[in-house]
């Protein structure tokens, strides 16, 4: 089973003489285990694809299954609690790690387990095993403010990966990083692809950071001209 399958996707906003497409007549197919790259320059589309297949932008056409469910049919799925499988199914990585800065470290990888209806011991037990995994037990009782860049985006992949979901998304998640952290966060996430089974999809315009992934989707004005 694919844990993600795209078919056909497009995206249009607004209507008539004003109507931009965004995406058209995108799909692919990713496995569990698979790092795959959604590569573009800015405003070819690639993000607009990413929120489509997260449940956070409703495609226009087109079909997402993630992990066997449907989600949209030429429009999200009626009946769908589209939050629950977002929660359940879904981890996100942003370019801005997006941490709550009045909590630490482990603070902010608890929240999303506790969201998720963990009882708070459990919870604490998982967030810190996470983040010793990530190098970062030293680090589990830091506010984001004293953290790193590499450190904090580090804490929101450990955020991410908490409710072990099938998909991970991540939009540009280093474009705020040196080259050499920058590439060691993609070594993570390919590593953390295979231990985890999960398929992580990666949206950049960074040519340099998609070194070690297992496919590459170009996109160009809104479609994907090919994969490598």
């Amino acid at each position: 089973m694919y844990a993600v399958e795209v078919e056909r996707l497009t995206k249009i906003y607004g209507h008539g003489e004003t109507a931009v497409t965004a995406i058209a007549d995108a799909s692919l197919q990713v496995k569990p285990g698979e790092l795959v790259a959604i590569l573009g320059p800015s405003g070819s589309g690639k993000t607009t694809l990413l929120t489509s297949i997260g449940l956070i932008n409703e495609p226009t056409r087109g079909r997402v299954i993630l992990d066997g469910t449907t989600i949209a049919d030429d429009g999200w799925r009626k009946g769908l609690d589209l939050k629950r499988v977002r929660r359940e199914k879904i981890g996100f990585i942003f370019q801005a790690h997006n941490l709550i800065p009045f909590l630490t470290a482990l603070e902010n990888v608890m929240v999303a387990l506790e969201i998720n209806g963990m009882a708070r011991r459990e919870a604490r037990a998982r967030a810190t095993e996470l983040l010793e995994a990530l190098n970062l037990g030293h680090r589990l009782e830091t506010y984001p403010a004293f953290l790193s860049g590499g450190e904090a985006q580090r804490v929101a992949i450990a955020r991410a990966l908490a409710n072990r979901p099938k998909v991970i998304l991540a939009d540009e998640p280093t474009a705020a990083l040196d080259t050499e952290n920058g590439k060691n966060v993609m070594a993570l996430l390919k590593k953390l692809a295979v231990e985890h089974r999960s398929a992580i999809l990666v949206v950049t315009h960074d040519h340099r950071m998609v070194e070690g992934f297992d496919r590459i989707f170009d996109v160009r004005d809104g479609r994907i001209m090919g994969e490598r």
